[in-house]
């Protein structure tokens, strides 16, 4: 129920959530809510590339503001407190033009607190995450909750304004621009890729080394995948050697295609889109392939799919079997990364089995292909 009182009309409102790819694609989902509940408001999102990449046609905000959060993250770990100067003051310049009536803080580090700061917001709404600091900022706090999902933690920040969590709508919005219409056709036909069969995405590569699945580990599991199914390797450059170990451990003659370091965040939107299947761990791109529909595969070790987990229908989790699971480390503290190696590749070759019958019935019961090309 909308609190007019809490947010009057037009109220000009300021999100601030830097990065990383799938904590802003989380954070879409807060958005959209937002401009669902208050149609008349304008909404400004301050981001960092690259994931502010995602955000240039979302059409639930009225401006982005890109600033690259990188040179300050590099220049204070190595203490050069001049240039994190420098580059706060190009931050106070990009927001200086424009005013704003809220800024809801939807990271909560010490940074984003600052760069809340620097929208000189007279309400700025803070959430109880991270910290670091970061309170000092806010004029008000969000309430805590003991729900542990990211979505339903961000989406406290709306209760200031108004809408507590039953309004909240699940579902994360990630718009492709008409440029890329017809580029997934296009870029499997030059790839050797027969969009009319199945098309299985595997990233075996996440942006934590303790959240990665040994990759032949990958091609083990994908053994048993049937031929009409095609595999393709996606990541970035430096992950090429280990989607050729993956593989290599497919063994046989089973053809597969590495796209590794072909395409940018929206292009690679598109490809998942145009898939049947993403195979993952928690990373990135298991947040895109839910923005676009694509149902998912995904293994869970020191990460849990309760806190970070797609909220939308058709994605499967395989959680760890081991007991310190969940731990929610960057690095495991056993250095021995055992969580992630205690789920064994023939339980995901059967789910990937049974979720791959399940599409093809599903298929031949509508009488077309899933996800082909638009």
């Amino acid at each position: 129920m909308r609190n007019s009182s809490a947010l009057p009309p037009r109220s000009r409102i300021l999100i601030v959530r830097l990065s990383s790819i799938g904590d802003v694609l989380h954070t879409t989902t807060v958005v959209h809510n937002l401009r669902r509940l208050a149609p008349d408001a304008e909404i400004t999102w301050l981001a960092s590339p690259p994931a502010s990449t995602l955000l240039e046609t979302n059409p639930d905000i009225d401006r982005l503001l890109v600033f690259d959060r990188r040179p300050i993250d590099e220049a204070g770990a190595h203490l050069r407190l001049r240039t994190c100067w420098r580059e706060l003051k190009k931050a106070r310049a990009l927001l200086a033009p424009y005013t704003f009536d809220i800024a809801l803080d939807l990271q909560g580090l010490f940074l984003t607190g600052l760069l809340t700061r620097l929208s000189k917001a007279p309400r700025r709404i803070g959430i109880h995450e991270r910290h670091e600091g970061n309170p000092l900022f806010m004029t008000e706090m969000a309430p805590d909750i003991p729900d542990p999902h990211k979505i339903r933690r961000y989406y406290t920040a709306l209760a200031p304004l108004g809408f507590p969590q039953e309004t909240l709508r699940p579902g994360p919005v990630l718009c492709l621009p008409p440029a890329l219409s017809g580029f997934a056709a296009d870029f499997w036909a030059a790839h050797g890729i027969d969009a009319a069969h199945p098309i299985l995405i595997v990233c075996v590569r996440t942006t934590w080394p303790d959240k990665n699945w040994p990759p032949a580990r990958f091609g083990e599991a994908l053994r048993a995948v049937p031929e009409q199914v095609q595999i393709v390797f996606t990541g970035a450059k430096g992950d090429r050697p280990f989607i050729e170990e993956a593989q290599r451990a497919i063994g046989g003659a089973r053809p597969s295609l590495s796209i590794a370091g072909e395409t940018g965040l929206l292009e690679l939107a598109a490809l998942m889109k145009s898939a049947a299947l993403l195979l993952t761990g928690d990373t990135g791109p298991l947040y895109i392939a839910e923005a676009v529909g694509t149902p998912t595969l995904s293994l869970w070790g020191p990460t849990s799919p309760a806190i970070y987990g797609p909220l939308t229908s058709g994605h499967t989790f395989i959680e760890s079997p081991y007991p310190c699971r969940a731990c929610c480390r960057t690095h495991c503290k056993k250095k021995n990364n055992a969580c992630m190696a205690a789920i064994a590749p023939a339980d995901v070759a059967e789910k990937l089995s049974e979720m791959l019958e399940m599409l093809r019935r599903e298929q031949r019961r509508h009488g077309d292909i899933l996800h082909t090309s638009s």
